[in-house]
């Protein structure tokens, strides 16, 4: 099973972006962040046309996420995460697709720090570790896929001193994402390349993309049962070099059928 992210950047504005994507790559399973589309505005006819059923959650202006499934619908499990009854934020939908749990989020960017939009942000990662404990103890594979809005080392960041007081670099925010990882997820990318520097964000100041002045901030966390079927993670960097495109490029991880001969560990 080939299961990507992607975090849109407008589903409507960069739709022939993602349609052309979806023809390359054929996914089976695309977690989509930043749908930037009220629900009725959804493009499923077009999405539906390329061969995708799917489930999402629009917002108009803001946020929204997605999941689709190559030749079938998703089963949806979940809109929104518990504990923040008042939260209206389109960040977090799930669904199971052939046996696999699959968590879609966008975690809130968190900036300016200090102040309210950051604070939101540590509470929507207190939420989202309190649920994937619960998701943890599922008979079966979970994947949380999505744009975490986190760079988690310095590995995963150019420059990392320019970005010692931005929300997604903060020293609490990484710790809370290290925290989400103890509990027992596998960060699929660093799990299979564990010393390189890969990046899944380019600004479109600066240069940034042809510089390779990146970001890993798209990730995949993996329960122990899907990550013992872990196969392949990869980025693909290049449709970042379209035009038109997304600031993200897509990632994208296989599993197999069964567990891979090599356990892997985060």
């Amino acid at each position: 099973m080939k299961i990507a992210s992607y975090n849109v950047n407008g589903v409507n504005g960069r739709l022939e972006i993602l349609l052309r994507w979806l023809q390359e790559a054929a996914p089976d399973v695309v977690c989509l962040q930043e749908l930037k589309a009220p629900q009725e505005k959804f493009p499923i006819k077009a999405i539906e046309a390329a061969g995708y059923g799917a489930v999402w959650i629009g917002q108009k202006s803001w946020n929204g996420v997605a999941i689709l499934t190559k030749g079938q619908e998703p089963h949806l499990t979940r809109k929104g995460l518990p504990g923040e009854p008042d939260d209206v934020h389109s960040r977090y939908i799930e669904a199971v697709v052939d046996g696999v749990v699959i968590g879609g989020l966008y975690l809130p960017n968190g900036n300016p720090y200090p102040g309210p939009k950051f604070d939101y942000k540590l509470r929507w990662f207190k939420r989202l570790h309190d649920y994937a404990s619960e998701l943890l103890e599922l008979n079966c594979p979970v994947v949380l896929a999505g744009d975490f809005n986190v760079m988690p080392t310095e590995l995963d960041v150019y420059k990392p001193e320019r970005w010692t007081n931005d929300a997604l670099f903060r020293i609490e925010v990484r710790e809370a994402y290290k925290e989400l990882v103890d509990q027992g997820w596998t960060d699929a990318v660093r799990a299979l390349h564990p010393d390189e520097r890969i990046y899944t964000f380019w600004d479109y100041f600066r240069n940034a993309y042809p510089r390779d002045a990146g970001l890993r901030i798209d990730h995949f966390l993996l329960s122990s049962d899907a990550a013992e079927r872990l196969s392949t993670a990869e980025v693909d960097k290049h449709v970042r070099g379209w035009e038109h495109t997304s600031d993200h490029a897509p990632v994208w991880i296989k599993l197999e059928e069964k567990a891979t001969s090599k356990r892997r560990k985060s």
